[in-house]
């Protein structure tokens, strides 16, 4: 059996590879590893709107209950309310059932501790040597078995807190909300409108097979159609999960998270906010947010791709925010993870007490051109693009050729079996040639 866990929990084509009896041992072996001095632990359970989410549930809650772990199930929630509602309910870990950005077939695990931080690679892989061999496990009879407890009031505690947090400065701002038919379908819906905001919501509507469907920040075109044909002075989008979050200005230009990062940071600064000065982000990050950060006086922490090395990083120093450009982005004084709705709510605060356009604010903030490419690759060869002498020559060959006024960035997915080619240079034109170039080599070489 391959590695389970990735740099976001356990992913794979739900039923079919992430299976029912992967996950009913996941729910085992967790069980297993908790504090042993407490012996019926609680675990939340949260899921996303994917038709196979109930069915992993269930095997999830076999393998809890079997081992002596009470569950309580939230339903349908953003990531970031497990991490929450884990630390507000004080059950002992939580389980969010999700493949976030990804597309219905597929599914994941991801696993929080008491805290709600996602559990360190350690006890990762302590658990999954577990689930690798379940004989290991023991598990209960009789009286000695889990119960099931269904929280029905979760969300609205999660609902709570959103608003609890924003300073409500955005009332007079027309946004249009892109929820992915994912898990912030509902949930948005309350949040905005017990913040009697100027809203309108779009893709709320799941059915188990259309969550990420050509929506939500994976397709943020469509929204960007949207706010310019309705007049919406910007648009906001989730991904299935809604731990992270996108937005569009009045124009319908995209604002990822590098330029909400830099944005929030500035204002954060502003504010007395910003602890020593310092945003945290990853290495895919536009040399155009560090000049923009540079230009402010902001120092910016480096860190590999993932959320969880971000949040690491900040744990680390004490940062208040940190995040990656895809729209992950955490608050540390508030969440323990990414989360969507609270970068919504913390970007519209912002422009609300800034009187200003979010077209205006992110003029300021200069782009180079960035060109990201996927190749897919065999599970064969996966782990193996570093050492292939052909795709490292043309990776070389481009290098010499782009000089240093240009990044090239090599990475394989932790989620999904991709090479991610990312290159950023002065030329649109040339960094497409570039990437095109390593992507058929690395297709010819790595692909099945």
């Amino acid at each position: 059996m391959a590695r389970l866990f990735g740099t976001d929990g356990v992913r794979g084509v739900a039923i079919t590879e992430l299976t029912c009896e992967i996950a009913m041992n996941i729910g085992k072996a967790l069980v297993t590893k908790l504090d042993k001095s407490k012996p019926r632990p609680i675990i939340i359970i949260g899921k996303d709107t994917r038709r196979s989410s109930g069915i992993l549930e269930a095997a999830l809650i076999a393998g809890i209950a079997s081992a002596g772990g009470d569950v309580h199930t939230i339903g349908v929630v953003p990531t970031p309310a497990v991490a929450y509602l884990v630390k507000h309910y004080k059950a002992d870990a939580g389980i969010m059932i999700t493949a976030s950005h990804n597309s219905a077939e597929f599914n994941g695990i991801k696993l929080f501790n008491k805290d709600g931080f996602k559990f360190p690679d350690e006890q990762e892989d302590e658990i999954e040597k577990l689930v690798k061999s379940p004989a290991q496990i023991a598990l209960k009879n009789s009286g000695e078995v889990g119960t099931v407890t269904n929280l029905k009031y979760a969300n609205e505690d999660y609902i709570k807190e959103l608003v609890r947090i924003s300073d409500v400065k955005f009332k007079k701002i027309k946004v249009l909300i892109d929820c992915a038919n994912g898990s912030a379908s509902q949930i948005a819906l309350k949040v905005f409108m017990d913040l009697k905001s100027d809203f309108t919501i779009i893709n709320n509507t799941p059915d188990g097979l259309n969550i990420n469907d050509k929506c939500g920040s994976t397709y943020i075109e469509r929204l960007a159609e949207r706010v310019i044909s309705g007049k919406f002075d910007l648009g906001i989008a989730f991904d299935g999960d809604a731990d992270r979050m996108l937005a569009v200005d009045h124009n319908g230009n995209l604002v990822d998270g590098d330029k909400i990062i830099a944005l929030l940071s500035v204002y954060m600064k502003e504010k007395g906010e910003l602890i020593d000065n310092t945003a945290v982000v990853t290495v895919m990050s536009n040399l155009g947010f560090h000049q923009y950060m540079s230009k402010n006086n902001i120092k910016v922490a480096v860190v590999s791709v993932g959320d969880r090395y971000v949040l690491e990083k900040m744990l680390q120093d004490n940062y208040s925010i940190g995040g990656e450009q895809s729209g992950h982005i955490i608050f540390k004084k508030h969440a323990t993870t990414g989360d969507g709705l609270l970068s919504a709510i913390k970007l519209l605060n912002m422009l609300g007490d800034k009187g200003k356009t979010l077209s205006e604010l992110v003029s300021k903030i200069p782009t180079f051109p960035q060109t990201l490419k996927n190749v897919t690759i065999s599970a064969s060869k996966k782990g193996t693009w570093e050492s292939n002498s052909a795709v490292t020559a043309v990776i070389e060959e481009i290098k010499s050729i782009a000089g240093d006024e240009s990044r090239i960035l090599i990475r394989e997915s932790g989620t999904e079996p991709l090479l991610r080619v990312m290159i950023e240079g002065k030329v649109q034109s040339e960094i497409e040639e570039w990437a095109d170039k390593i992507c058929l080599v690395a297709e010819q070489e790595l692909g099945s």
